[in-house]
């Protein structure tokens, strides 16, 4: 069921955005956003000297099981938050299971929060295919004995980062819905956020169509509110996320240590292997969201460039699409001709809004996620 927040918002959204939306506009980008260093790729390899406080937020999900895992059993991350929503399977299933992974983990004091069931505009589309139909591969854990939070994902996600401005990372892994909300119903609230780091997007074609990734195809006007915001944004999507693919190895390297969090992050992955043995899609077992918080934990895992990415709403067959720009200057299609030839087709100054993985270090990375999921805690 809808709650009365989710239905208001999403009631307004559509009242105050359909003719921006129908129209393509958008709101002018701040100037200072990023500055380009380099035109060419760079690889960082800073490690913070405290914890990064950051919020997941996120649509469980076998690989959002195992990025919850990952965060939580890392020193160099705080975890404030997590929030559910809708997206590879349904709020009514997301929820619950950010509840049992956090308490797998050991960590029930995280407050978790429950978000929007329902993209802000369109329907709903879920991806029960890859996760099953419970979300975590089919596999039946205890119910949770800790609860989500009386608050809901916007007011936790408004209220935390208020309270500690400039401090706080989002780690958005799903559909950007919940953000998208948050923005809109608090839009002082983009300069207080330290930055979003975004699983999601591709410039390399998409997984859920030929153009889009499916976390930015089920709700691209949201995906578009996020990438408007001004705040801060490192992507990373398809271009790295398929060349980190889980093997049946590291699964038997999960069962074989005993803690909890490897036990249950090995019945998931073992039940995913099971289920789609038979698609010869071995990009279904790509570590997508735990490559998002690995490069969180560790930047050198990821090499970034600097690119002004926009995301794609109105197409018919390409909606979702993030499109990216490395140099200026920034064209869209050609307006429809209404007679009047009078004037230069208007084009944009090249301003960067994001940093876009663009390569990825896979033995790295998984040197980081398994030796984190198998160590005693």
């Amino acid at each position: 069921m809808r709650s009365k927040n989710i239905f208001n918002n999403r009631r307004d959204f559509l009242r105050a955005s359909a003719a921006t939306l129908a129209a393509g506009a958008l709101p002018a980008l701040p100037s200072s956003l990023f500055a380009v260093t380099s035109d060419s790729p760079v690889r960082s390899s800073a490690v913070p000297s405290k914890p990064q406080r950051i919020i997941i937020d996120t649509d469980p999900g076998v690989d959002d099981a195992m990025a919850i895992f990952l965060a939580l059993r890392s020193p160099e991350l705080k975890v404030e938050a997590i929030t559910a929503v809708s997206g590879n399977v349904p709020l009514a299933f997301t929820l619950p299971n950010a509840l049992r992974l956090v308490e797998i983990a050991g960590h029930p004091e995280v407050p978790v929060a429950g978000g929007a069931a329902f993209p802000l505009v369109r329907r709903l589309v879920t991806a029960a295919y890859v996760h099953g139909n419970n979300g975590l591969g089919g596999v039946e854990f205890p119910e949770a004995k800790i609860k989500p939070v009386p608050e809901t994902a916007t007011e936790l996600i408004r209220r935390i980062v208020r309270a500690n401005p400039g401090e706080i990372t989002i780690a958005a892994v799903g559909p950007l819905t919940n953000i998208a909300t948050v923005l809109k119903s608090d839009p002082g609230i983009a300069k207080l956020i330290k930055s979003f780091a975004l699983m999601g997007g591709s410039l390399s074609g998409g997984n859920i169509t030929p153009a889009a990734e499916f976390n930015f195809y089920v709700d691209p006007e949201a995906a578009r509110v996020v990438f408007d915001s001004g705040v801060p944004i490192l992507m990373v999507g398809l271009d790295v996320t398929h060349k980190v693919l889980l093997r049946e190895s590291h699964v038997r390297t999960l069962e074989a240590a005993q803690n909890p969090v490897s036990q249950a992050a090995a019945k998931i992955m073992h039940a995913t292997f099971g289920r789609i043995a038979k698609t010869n899609d071995e990009t279904v077992v790509a570590m997508h969201d735990p490559l998002t918080i690995a490069s969180l934990i560790d930047p050198s895992v990821v090499t970034l460039r600097d690119y002004y990415v926009q995301i794609e709403t109105a197409g018919e067959l390409t909606a979702g699409q993030s499109i990216g720009y490395s140099h200026g200057p920034v064209r869209r299609s050609p307006p429809f001709d209404t007679g009047d030839t009078a004037g230069e087709i208007p084009v944009e100054e090249y301003k960067p809004n994001c940093k876009v993985a663009v390569g990825v270090d896979p033995d790295k990375f998984f040197n980081l996620l398994i030796p984190r999921l198998t160590a005693s805690a």
